[in-house]
């Protein structure tokens, strides 16, 4: 039964099931963050959006993470393997593992800002999409993993941050805790980062 679950965990196909079946369970634990801060004393918007962005941040992110690292049919044996020449992989790169690196980090690049207001800049983002990857790619390499560590996936991985920090500006200003009470602290363009 073991070696069943071991692989399943350790496919693509076997990810995706294993996401979506836990999904409940990150319905549930929004439920409980949520209901834990409202009886802390958050206004209830808040309580839900922060509970919904922390998981969210965790589901979204995780099983991207979880393919980047299953490891290849060589994996402790093979060396780790580096490209360090930017957009030399990105013109073989099959489209499939061009948009999958997009959306690696993008759950991050989207919640992030709405559940931690100094981090909502577009540049603030790219740079922990960048550093996100570049941990990521470090740990292929030193595991061994039989993967190739890509500047190429930096690259792609901190852009979707960034594209999917652009595509939750908008609501930056209305997570920015200003609906919390006692929220002071306001910015020159108009913001409260109290929180």
């Amino acid at each position: 039964m073991i070696r069943g679950w071991q692989s399943l965990a350790g496919t693509f196909t076997g990810v995706v099931f294993i996401t979506v079946a836990v999904l409940p369970l990150a319905a549930l634990a929004v439920w409980v963050l949520a209901h834990r801060r409202k009886a802390a004393g958050a206004t209830s918007a808040r309580a839900w959006r922060t509970s919904l962005a922390d998981v969210g941040i965790l589901y979204g992110t995780a099983p991207g993470i979880w393919m980047i690292m299953l490891p290849g049919p060589g994996a402790g044996i093979v060396p780790g393997r580096v490209s360090l020449v930017p957009l030399r992989d990105l013109a073989t790169m099959p489209t499939g593992q061009v948009v999958g690196n997009l959306l690696v980090f993008a759950a991050l690049g989207f919640l992030v800002p709405l559940r931690f207001p100094a981090l909502a800049s577009v540049t603030r983002i790219l740079l922990l999409g960048a550093g996100c990857s570049a941990l990521v790619e470090t740990a292929q390499y030193v595991l061994w993993l039989d993967r190739v560590s890509s500047v190429d996936d930096v690259l792609l991985n901190a852009s979707g941050a960034g594209l999917a920090a652009l595509a939750s500006r908008w609501y930056w200003r209305s997570s920015s805790g200003a609906d919390e009470p006692g929220s002071h602290a306001a910015t020159a363009t108009g913001r409260s980062y109290a929180g």
